[in-house]
This record gives C-alpha cells, structure tokens and sequence, in this order.
C-alpha cells in the first residue's frame, strides 16, 4: 500500500526504520528483528540503504520478505550521491519487479573516499529519475527540523526543501529532534513558504549514553537540558538508560500528537524491544 494512501486513511500513524546487514551471513539475524517489528503491526516499516549503497541488495531482500511474508508496508531507502543513473535505474527496476511501491530518496552521506556521483549532487535529482523512471511510485524524502547541517541558513534549506516537493515529493520525514518545540516552528516555517505535503515526525529513542554524542554529530540536533540531565542520571546503568529513553521518546510522541502531529516515525534501530516499548504505551492513541 502506498504511503500517501496510508496516510489519508489513518490519522494516526506508527512506523519503525530498521537497517539491514551489511553481509549476506547476518541476514537471518536481522530478519529475525524485522520478524519481531512487523508483529507489532505498524503503519508501515522503512528499511535503509547503507553507506554508499553497501547494503543495496540487501534492502531489496528485506524489504520484499516483510511485505510478501509478512504482510506489512514497506519502504525502502535509495541513496544517489555514490551511484550513476545505469545503477539507480537498476535498482528502481529491481523494486519495481518486487513490488516496492514506497521510495526514500535521499542524497546520502558523502563517501569518505571522496569518489562522488558522475550523476548525482543532490536529491532533487534522484527524486526526477524516480519520476522518470518509476513514475507510480510514493517517494519520501527527509527535512531537518534544525537545518541541515551542510546549510549555513535555514531559510535557504527550506527553498532547497521546496524544490524538492516541487519535484514530486509526497511526504517528508524529518530528521531526529528532542525538543518538540524546535519541530513546531519548522513546520509554521515550511508552510508558510508552501510546502503542503505531510511530515512525519522522526523520533530516535537514545537508549544508551554513546548515542548522544553520535546522534548530534550526525544530525546537529540540539539536546534538552531536561534530556542532558536524564542521561547523566541513568547514561551508565543500561536498564535503566534504556527504559528512561524510551519514555522521553513515548512523552515526545504524545506531545506531537496531541498538537496535531499526527504520523510518528522510530527511527528503532533493530531493537524489537524498543519498538514494543513504545508501541505498548501508545497502544489506544495509534490508529490501526
């Protein structure tokens, strides 16, 4: 089923993001998490593509064992910025023929050998092959609540945002974000430049003390004092780190849904657990 489709039939939507393995002999491992995911009956469940493309093959192949086996929404990940056109197109046949009818196209993290698309610079022209090539696709595309950090404006990441919807985009997902207050003001920012389509709000449960420092470095994402202050209290007591993040995650979720945002993404990292913590708690507020 079509993202966009979900969307205008749910107003409350719950999805989780899994990354497959980045060898063929972990691929049972990792299934076996999508496995434990896909039972909680989610909206829908996005997989990633890897640095590089590194785990391409194996996004395909788990993407069409959830939807096939399983019977959950899918969507798969496509990066561009470390591939030519001949392997995107490659790839949009590849789902096309599996029956993945929901893209995220992104631009991808500039690889650390420096060997660049002859291609591809940005996402706009990854979302325009999409089109071109696999026009009855649902394609999804990421924002940054605080601005990407490429970005030295905000206000010029959002016309790069809005040349991107202009392409074809049908939703947004956005990037982590602690703070709910930082979204509010991204979403009055983006609609008053016209930017219509629906944004779903993407949440990272921090469940151990590491994933602050790297969270921030990868996304720039400010951090809370209230948040700063529950991982001093229980960052080197593993239980309790994790059951604290998954409440901060819970709260945040039911803030945004009580002001009106309405489809939450868990950026869940294969941890079915984490995934159940969350969906137990908003097992009424979750429309299925």
């Amino acid at each position: 089923m079509k993202i966009r489709d979900i969307f205008a039939e749910h107003e409350v939507t719950l999805s989780f993001e899994i990354f497959p393995p980045k060898t063929d002999a972990g691929f049972a491992a990792v299934e076996e998490c999508a496995h434990q995911i896909a039972a909680l009956e989610p909206s829908f469940m996005s997989i990633t593509y890897g640095a590089g493309g590194g785990t391409s093959a194996n996004t395909a192949k788990l993407a069409a064992k959830l939807q096939d086996e399983y019977n959950t929404n899918v969507m798969a990940h496509l990066t561009c910025v470390s591939s030519d056109r001949v392997f995107v197109k490659e790839r949009l046949h590849e789902y096309k023929t599996r029956g993945i009818e929901n893209i995220m196209a992104l631009r991808g993290d500039l690889p650390k050998d420096g060997q660049l698309s002859p291609d591809y610079s940005h996402a706009i022209e990854l979302i325009q092959d999409i089109k071109k090539f696999y026009p009855e696709a649902c394609i999804g595309g990421a924002c940054y609540p605080e601005g990407h950090v490429e970005c030295e404006r905000q206000s010029e990441d959002i016309q790069h945002l809005k040349e991107k919807v202009d392409a074809g985009l049908d939703f947004l997902t956005t990037q982590m974000f602690f703070d709910n207050n930082i979204l509010y003001n991204f979403l009055y920012r983006i609609r008053e430049q016209g930017i219509m389509v629906p944004v779903v709000a993407g949440i990272m449960p921090i469940t151990n003390k590491k994933q602050v420092a790297r969270s921030v470095a990868l996304s720039g994402a400010s951090i809370p004092q209230r948040f700063r202050t529950m991982v001093d209290r229980f960052g080197d007591d593993p239980q309790k780190m994790t059951q604290a993040g998954v409440i901060y995650a819970t709260e945040q979720i039911i803030d945004l849904i009580s002001n009106g945002v309405t489809h939450i993404h868990v950026y869940s990292m294969n941890k079915p657990e984490i995934a159940a913590g969350i969906q137990a708690s908003l097992s009424h507020i979750i429309d299925k």
